[in-house]
């Protein structure tokens, strides 16, 4: 989440911000940052450990307070908050496993289930509110984005009966399947809450009807009654999602293709298959998409700080710049909509593949951008299987975008954010699919912050690297 600081900055410079030289969307699948590029100046970073301990941990933010404090979100339902010397309080920020006198709230049969995100409104300090996205058992599996407010006497925990008393629900979003949730919530640079939301376990990123499979954006703040949210004025379909008159004449081809009548005007960005962590850069304001792949590739999308909106990234017919469904090395397809700016394969990239030693994946975990340790704008990436942490920028020597490997770890990345101060924060969890004991007994897992490698403290732990 980007600190108010940084909202205000963004929103009033506009299009005076520095942007990086020439960076541009691929124009063809040949521009597509692959791994084996170098970025400019050739980087070298570190995983430094902050706290650990966490189960299932999943996501983290910063409420951008002053404080100092982050706030690490468990699977299971709990929020925990660690304070700016690295202790972990005991009690939980939020536990919505007992909020409910018949039982958690939270549903975690599933390990793409749970709690999966906070954010904190960019007037926290004034309002107190704070946002969840959860998988919730009372609505039989629906993707709830509820607002709960902080009791002032209270700042480091939010009783069941403060939730209770205050819990307003922002969207349900009923669920077919029980993955591709999504699941991320963060406040953009112009003060709206976005919404990272799966594509429903079954291709559903093309149907405008439907929220699946999208980049959702809203105004938590609507003027006046007692709506949960308004549509921003410039939300790209909020006119052409309106029922009209019919009119056979008088309008041209392309006035009828803007005419979207039943899509949802809470959509921002489509064609996406799980946007599971996607991210703000606290300095430019550009859109990063960590889009998690189906069998053979994973995809990552740029949006610049100028977009308007309605964006198409594809999917269902393509998994980044490669046909779907993959049928062999010589797939022909059109591509549809926005290229990816990077891509990295599974370690099989077509069916029958001879299998990858190096730069391979299985599911892009978007972290944050990095404007520090010799980085200006980068997208850092970690990978869910592999344990990778990918680098993706423009490289305006050369007018490309080049993805390089910064380490190889063995973490299994699931969640990332940026610290008040503008620094990458990570978790990583041991929950795989075949693998998971659930979200209380699987293996703790842990809190890091990237840095320059040259400038780790003395004495603290890094995260463990493997030979590339």
């Amino acid at each position: 989440m980007l600190r108010v600081a940084v909202v205000l900055t963004v929103a009033a410079l506009g299009s005076t911000v520095d942007p990086v030289v020439a960076q541009v969307v691929p124009k063809s699948p040949e521009e597509v940052a692959r791994p084996g590029g170098t970025l400019p100046g050739d980087p070298a970073i570190a995983l430094v450990k902050i706290a650990d301990g966490f189960n299932d941990p999943v996501g983290v933010s910063s409420a951008f307070d002053g404080t100092g404090r982050l706030f690490v979100v468990e699977r299971v339902g709990r929020v925990k908050v660690v304070t700016q010397d690295g202790t972990v309080l005991p009690e939980p920020f939020i536990d919505l496993t007992k909020s409910n006198p018949l039982g958690t709230e939270v549903q975690t049969v599933f390990v793409e289930q749970g709690l999966w995100a906070i954010a904190f409104h960019p007037k926290f300090r004034e309002n107190g509110y704070v946002f969840l996205s959860f998988c919730s058992v009372p609505f039989n599996g629906a993707n709830l984005i509820v607002r709960v407010t902080v009791d002032p006497a209270s700042p480091n925990a939010i009783s069941s009966e403060q939730i209770n008393k205050t819990a307003k629900v922002i969207l349900n979003i009923p669920q077919p399947y029980y993955n591709h949730y999504g699941g991320k919530i963060l406040f953009g640079p112009d003060g709206y809450l976005y919404i990272g939301k799966g594509d429903g376990g079954w291709e559903g990123g093309q149907n405008l009807n439907r929220l699946w499979g999208k980049m959702l954006r809203v105004n938590v703040d609507p003027a006046a009654g007692t709506q949960a949210y308004s549509i921003p004025k410039d939300n790209p379909f909020l006119v052409a999602s309106k029922d009209q008159m019919m009119a056979l004449f008088g309008i041209t081809e392309e006035g009828f293709s803007h005419i979207k009548m039943g899509g949802r005007p809470e959509i921002w960005a489509y064609g996406l298959r799980n946007p599971w962590q996607f991210a703000f850069d606290p300095k430019r304001g550009d859109l990063w998409i960590g889009d998690v792949g189906q069998n053979h590739w994973e995809e990552i999308d740029w949006q610049p700080h100028s977009s308007k909106g309605g964006e198409n990234y594809g999917w269902k017919h393509n998994q980044a710049s490669h046909c779907h469904p993959s049928i062999g090395p010589n797939d022909k397809c059109p591509i549809v909509g926005v290229l990816p700016v990077a891509e990295y394969p599974h370690q099989e990239p077509y069916p029958g593949a001879p299998k990858l030693r190096d730069g391979w994946g299985c599911s892009v975990t978007g972290l944050g951008i990095a404007n520090y340790a010799g980085m200006d704008g980068v997208f850092v990436a970690g990978d869910w299987c592999s344990g990778r942490v990918w680098g993706v920028g423009w490289d305006k020597a050369n007018s490309k975008w080049q993805m390089q490997e910064l380490l190889h770890t063995a973490l299994q990345f699931t969640g990332g954010n940026h610290d008040e101060d503008g620094s990458i924060l990570a978790v990583n969890c041991y929950c795989f699919y075949l693998d998971d004991k659930g979200a209380m007994s699987n293996p703790p897992g842990a809190l890091w912050r990237i840095m320059a490698a040259d400038q780790v403290p003395a004495g603290a732990e890094v995260a463990k690297t493997r030979s590339r």
